[in-house]
């Protein structure tokens, strides 16, 4: 293609359409000399080969055209400057464009190169992109003379981003997107300088459609889930097949914790769509979260055949390895996805749980620390270091970072149950904060049962029997429900049957006492002592007290 593009700018100009002062080469600014002849026919150069005229186009952009076409083509082989430099003179909206965009990208390589240079690949570096200033002065003339297209608004948007001026930026995008709504990288920048509900309602944009896309994304990253995910169904009227609103609204329900619904979609996802590859990590994470070994590896068999060199084929990779106890392998995944995209979110925060599951800490901190610098509203990392904080005994860190993580994702029970956890730690002993933070986990949809059984025992450890009797009935009636048993149930059966005796209520006692029976072990004992005195109570001889219930 840059062959090709160099050897149309060696084609001589029809002097017809151009004057001296618009040829390629000014007079006298090359040793190159262009002999115009104008009595010759050109339509038809061979016999018997016919041409059709080339489309006449408007007067900046025919000026252009030719240096538009070499210069696309160097910007496509990444060779910025020299794109640049061939636009030099030009003055067409979309030479200005694509010269400002090859500059800026030139400075964020630059940028890029001095960070390894300096600080190595996992470093900070004061590094900034050089491009910046004069891309400012320039935009923001050119948009002061009305003379800037929406892309070079773009540009500009993203330019005054970069400097730290948000709000200018703001605008600048909003008249970008307003102009022409379906350049979605603007929509994407807009997003991420809205971080509340207030700055998004402040926003003036025209209604158009893919606004509605843009306020669907963008409720999601504020973390309002369930708004984001009517909106995606609103659009889903429209779009009845798009593969994209599927995953989006997948991406809301595995937010708002609805794993069954997420699988159910992806599933028709593939079936639909067999070689899709993005979003597949979240699938990934599903499969994971639910220990479904067999499709998890069926589905890394099935990205790594269709293309094994993508940030989510090795993040599916790693999960499925992370899965069967492979961290080491997992961990090498993990970081194979970040050299093929150095700011992939979910390979940094994934990588950190290996490193939790390795019992390296300080890597994991650093990793999740990466994450948070790349977005600091990703709660998963605030978990990861308040997992690792506490596994170093340091709780009042931990649980720093946990209030960081609730904060973000105030509808995860897991999140709750470890800020108890610090409360309950002898450092911290706060247990009434520790039943608080249980609670909001048991209104939580709390899918590993462990914070009604904790209140129960925090309950009888401050002397409350009566609480500790309603969370113990609480949670047997959930094991009831969900057809589980083992230490929990013994648990809540012994303590229901001594509390229920001791208020003589003897007929409920008696039927957990019964249900004991059925278990083998010290209980079974316990239950027929429990029986034999609330029988001896009942015909008038009392006997010694049994012991008193020990969660």
């Amino acid at each position: 293609m840059c062959r090709a593009a160099e050897q149309l700018m060696g084609i001589e100009q029809d002097p017809a359409n151009f004057t001296p002062s618009n040829t390629r080469f000014q007079w006298g600014s090359s040793s190159i000399r262009r002999r115009f002849r104008t009595n010759e026919i050109t339509s038809t150069p061979i016999a018997g080969v016919s041409y059709v005229s080339t489309p006449v186009m408007e007067e900046d952009d025919a000026v252009d055209g030719d240096f538009y076409l070499l210069a696309k083509s160097y910007f496509d082989c990444q060779e910025y400057r020299r794109a640049a430099h061939v636009l030099r003179d030009q003055t067409g909206k979309k030479s200005v464009f694509l010269r400002s965009y090859a500059l800026y990208l030139a400075g964020e390589k630059r940028k890029e190169e001095e960070v390894i240079e300096l600080e190595g690949p996992l470093g900070k570096s004061d590094s900034v992109n050089c491009e910046l200033v004069s891309l400012e002065r320039e935009l923001s003339t050119l948009r002061k003379n009305g003379s800037i297209d929406p892309f070079g608004l773009y540009l500009y948007g993203l330019v005054l981003k970069e400097k730290g001026s948000e709000n200018v930026a703001r605008t600048v995008l909003v008249e970008s997107v307003n102009s022409y709504p379906w350049n979605w990288n603007a929509w994407s920048e807009l997003q991420s300088l809205c971080t509340t509900i207030d700055t998004l309602n402040s926003l003036n944009l025209n209604n158009h459609w893919m606004k509605d896309f843009f306020l669907a994304s963008a409720y999601q990253e504020i973390r309002m889930h369930s708004e984001s995910l009517a909106k995606y169904e609103y659009l889903q009227g429209t779009f009845g097949y798009s593969n994209y609103i599927q995953a989006q609204i997948a991406k809301a329900q595995y937010s708002l914790r609805e794993f069954q619904q997420v699988e159910t979609i992806f599933e028709e996802l593939l079936r639909n769509d067999p070689y899709r590859v993005e979003d597949m990590d979240m699938y990934s994470n599903v499969l994971y979260a639910n220990e479904c070994s067999s499709a998890l590896s069926y589905l890394a068999h099935r990205v790594f055949m269709t293309d094994k060199y993508r940030p989510e084929s090795c993040c599916i990779i790693g999960n499925y390895y992370s899965l069967k106890g492979q961290h080491e392998k997992s961990v090498m995944y993990f970081r194979r996805a970040l050299k093929l995209n150095k700011n992939y979110l979910s390979a940094w925060t994934l990588m950190g749980h290996e490193y939790i599951e390795m019992k390296n800490t300080p890597a994991a901190v650093d990793a999740y620390r990466q994450a948070i610098d790349i977005n600091q509203c990703d709660y998963r990392a605030w978990y990861g270091l308040g997992q690792a904080y506490e596994m170093m005994g340091m709780p009042f860190y931990a649980l720093h970072y946990f209030r960081k993580s609730v904060f973000l994702q105030p509808n995860d029970s897991r999140l709750w149950i470890s800020m108890a956890h610090c409360y309950e730690t002898d450092q911290l002993h706060m247990l009434e904060e520790a039943i608080k933070c249980y609670r909001r986990a048991a209104n939580c949809n709390d899918r590993e049962a462990i914070a009604l059984h904790q209140l129960a025992k925090l309950q009888y450890e401050l002397g409350r029997p009566e609480e500790a009797a309603f969370y113990y009935k609480k949670d047997l009636e959930r094991m009831e429900a969900e057809e589980r048993e083992g230490p929990n149930m013994v648990e809540a059966l012994l303590y229901l049957a001594t509390y229920c005796k001791s208020q003589k209520r003897f007929e409920e006692a008696e039927v957990y006492c019964t249900r004991l029976l059925d278990f083998t072990g010290p209980e079974k004992e316990t239950a027929k002592s429990l029986l034999q005195g609330m029988r001896t109570t009942q015909s008038g001889f009392p006997l010694m007290d049994v012991e008193h219930f020990s969660p």
